[in-house]
């Protein structure tokens, strides 16, 4: 791993890059999840690189969401075991969720690896490698699950998630929180409450945050998002010379 330096001006975002190039050679990452988090990293230009108003409102509401559930899980897959490891397990210990791996470039290798890295940062139990129930409606290794894991919660936390899925949990009745840089995407307009910031804050905040319990609707909360990144496209353009 190439070490940044604290006094580069893009510390954070080479920090993670190299997070996540280290997750490939660990065998946790698959190479398109790189392709993945540099897609979101331009969306993340355009909230400033923080956590918006908007998104701590849908971080806190998430909270609210997973503490009421009956039998919540997160779902983990190749970034945000390489990224945010110990911090997704903390989340999982503050909320009494599951911790289940679920991966489209699916193989027992990176299953039993992403396993390992969760529970070197303290996660307990990790579901996923049973595999012996499937989510209907989608024809690719993201539809194996665990029974008594994802195939049985009422609400899924999907961070980084890929929009079919999303779906086909919503089709079965469940409750879906992601976490998606990307506004405009099948999984941020699928999901219940959507969290438009970095994995890389969202999950230290939410271990932080109170819950917000109060009315909470998604597609204005999404809206009012997409209005401020144009606002500040907008005020970026006209500072170009």
């Amino acid at each position: 791993m190439v070490e940044v330096p604290e006094s580069h001006p893009r510390y954070e975002s080479l920090k993670t890059r190299e997070s996540l190039v280290e997750g490939v050679e660990k065998g946790i990452t698959s190479k398109a999840g790189l392709i993945a988090h540099g897609r979101g990293e331009m969306f993340d230009y355009l909230l400033g690189e923080r956590t918006v108003e908007t998104a701590e409102k849908a971080e806190r509401k998430a909270l609210a969401e997973m503490l009421e559930a009956d039998d919540p899980v997160i779902s983990i897959n190749g970034n945000v075991a390489a990224l945010v490891p110990a911090g997704i397990v903390s989340l999982a210990d503050k909320v009494d969720a599951k911790l289940e791996v679920n991966l489209f470039h699916r193989t027992k290798e990176r299953i039993e690896r992403i396993e390992e890295e969760l529970k070197k940062n303290g996660a307990k139990e990790v579901y996923g490698k049973k595999a012996d129930a499937e989510i209907p409606g989608l024809d690719h290794d993201r539809a194996l699950c665990d029974e008594d894991g994802i195939f049985s919660a009422d609400t899924v936390f999907v961070p980084l998630e890929d929009g079919d899925r999303t779906e086909a949990l919503k089709d079965m009745g469940k409750k879906v929180i992601t976490v998606d840089l990307n506004p405009l995407s099948r999984t941020a307009k699928s999901a219940d409450i959507t969290i438009v910031d970095n994995i890389i804050r969202a999950v230290p905040n939410m271990i932080e945050f109170e819950p917000f319990y109060g009315e909470f609707d998604n597609k204005d909360n999404m809206s009012l998002t997409l209005k401020g990144m144009s606002e500040r496209l907008i005020s970026l353009s006209e500072k170009v010379e």
